[in-house]
């Protein structure tokens, strides 16, 4: 098993490139955003997955071990093979599919290009409690926003309102707040509640 490699960026093209190792080329399957990243007649450490195939040998490389843990769990769900795997991992990082996980939202993984809704919700069931990423501070940030959101649009739905009312109230209460009002639960609800004053003079609450 090849586990990771150290050479020369010999050529890049989308999202592969050649790095030679001891006067050898290997070609190696990325991520384009980690394809970027390199820079032709540089110096380059990647952490690979080699995949042994009856027609061939392909490697698969990674920026760190956070993407290289995360491809080998993606690919022991039924239906995810390598090019699958590598496609979530390009429109998403380590952490935010551990996040998606966690809150059991498989939309996340429907974006992706070549994962249909049952492989999505299938993701999201086979990678329960076996994921651990650390979120970045940004990160964080998002998720401690995006429960904010949340308890407020359940205090909202509690008040009456539908789900899909409530929704859109929250989020345009989110996008209107600046980054101090987006963590504060009571300035939202205010927001969103004065939003939806109109509709909940009218009766209109659906």
């Amino acid at each position: 098993m090849i586990a990771s490699l150290s050479g020369i960026v010999l050529a890049v093209n989308g999202a592969t490139a050649i790095i030679e190792v001891g006067g050898v080329g290997l070609h190696v399957s990325l991520t384009p955003g980690h394809a970027r990243e390199l820079r032709v007649g540089t110096a380059a450490r990647i952490r690979t997955a080699l995949i042994v195939r009856e027609d061939e040998l392909a490697l698969y490389g990674f920026a760190d071990d956070d993407g290289r843990e995360v491809f080998d769990l993606l690919r022991g769900v039924s239906g995810v093979g390598p090019k699958s795997a590598m496609a979530v991992l390009a429109s998403m990082t380590p952490a935010d599919i551990a996040f998606a996980v966690a809150r059991e939202d498989d939309s996340a993984f429907r974006k992706v290009s070549g994962i249909g809704p049952k492989t999505a919700k299938l993701i999201v069931v086979s990678l329960a409690g076996k994921i651990q990423v650390a979120p970045s501070s940004g990160e964080r940030s998002a998720s401690a926003e995006s429960s904010i959101a949340n308890n407020v649009l359940i205090a909202l739905i509690g008040l009456g309102w539908s789900e899909r009312v409530a929704a859109q109230a929250v989020d345009d209460a989110m996008m209107s707040a600046n980054e101090s009002e987006r963590e504060s639960e009571p300035f939202l609800l205010r927001t969103a509640l004065a939003q939806l004053g109109p509709a909940a003079a009218k009766g209109d609450r659906r």
